[in-house]
């Protein structure tokens, strides 16, 4: 079945199988939030991405092979509310940025700082610290090596603008230029968006835009 990235709380996950990696993403919990299984294909090793909510449907999409990290993007509370009982049934490192750690109440094992990278089985995600939804936020980039860019975002990115910055000029300001000299300067227009809440986007379809969002200010 062709990935639409399209999913509703309480329904199935939908899979994007790409040659070296497969992403399981589902909608979990009252805010609508996303939460993507990342599976190694060659070693079927697993990462999960923002352990949001409904820990018995995200331990129930990690299955019997474990998994062997959890990355939270930044942190609000709707990013992390399944995190203990998954850290708890799986062992799972966790992961997050550096300066989000300490608003997340489950001790984070690593803590994430721009440019480092995340790997499992024979992936690699890079990190962005992405400044200004949260003064931690991360993204994550999957370069892979068989076609474009794959971009996590958390709420830093999504469909139609950046994240929520609560009518902060000064906080609203650093998250656009972050985003558009950390995700829009440095990848391609075809780099796939999965964001923290909704559908999928690409960069090319949101390029445009970017003088539009600084015009009206959000």
């Amino acid at each position: 079945m062709t990935y639409s990235g399209e999913v509703q709380v309480g329904g199935p996950a939908d899979v994007h199988e790409l040659p070296d990696l497969m992403i399981s993403k589902v909608a979990v919990g009252p805010m609508n939030n996303n939460a993507y299984l990342l599976r190694c294909r060659a070693t079927g090793v697993q990462l999960l991405i923002d352990a949001a909510a409904d820990p018995g449907t995200l331990i129930g999409l990690i299955g019997e092979d474990g998994v062997a990290a959890v990355v939270t993007t930044h942190s609000h509370g709707d990013h992390w509310g399944a995190l203990a009982e998954v850290v708890k049934a799986t062992g799972a490192r966790t992961y997050a940025g550096r300066y989000d750690a300490e608003d997340i109440p489950v001790p984070t094992d690593v803590e994430v700082e721009d440019g480092d990278t995340i790997g499992f089985g024979e992936i690699t995600l890079t990190a962005r610290h992405i400044v200004g939804h949260t003064p931690g936020s991360i993204a994550l980039v999957y370069d892979d090596p068989h076609g474009h860019p794959h971009l996590f975002t958390g709420d830093c990115l999504f469909p139609g603008g950046v994240g929520n910055t609560n009518e902060d000029p000064v906080a609203f300001a650093s998250l656009l230029n972050d985003v558009e000299t950390k995700l829009f300067g440095r990848l391609p227009d075809e780099t796939w968006v999965y964001p923290g809440h909704g559908n999928d986007t690409t960069l090319g379809a949101e390029r445009p835009h970017l003088p539009e969002w600084r015009e009206r200010g959000w």
